[in-house]
């Protein structure tokens, strides 16, 4: 999926708002980065084992990470913080144009 230099500047933004939303400790911080590291390396073997990759193949595998990721951050996140996430992963569906779920 390409972003124009405009979207990816206000996905940035986004998420630096929402991290200081959440109010994460440094250890939450560095447990969430790591979930995310693990996303992303999995989306790009992901890409490399199929080159020929559709958008909507990137969307569904995306998805599935971001479930594994919500399953994670359950163990480390308040239910404060997990009420934020889940609303901000709403709010990142719609930005990307996927129906809800």
């Amino acid at each position: 999926m390409n972003l124009t230099p405009e979207q990816r500047e206000q996905v940035a933004n986004e998420v630096k708002r929402f991290a200081a939303d959440l109010q994460l400790t440094s250890d939450q911080k560095e447990k969430l980065q790591t979930a995310f590291q693990d996303a992303r390396g999995k989306l790009g073997d992901y890409m490399k084992e199929h080159p020929g990759v559709t958008k909507a193949d990137i969307v569904k595998q995306v998805a599935g990470q971001r479930d594994q990721i919500r399953q994670r951050v359950v163990n480390f996140l308040n239910p404060e913080q997990l009420k934020k996430w889940d609303s901000e992963i709403i709010k990142a569906k719609e930005f990307l144009g996927q129906p809800m779920a």
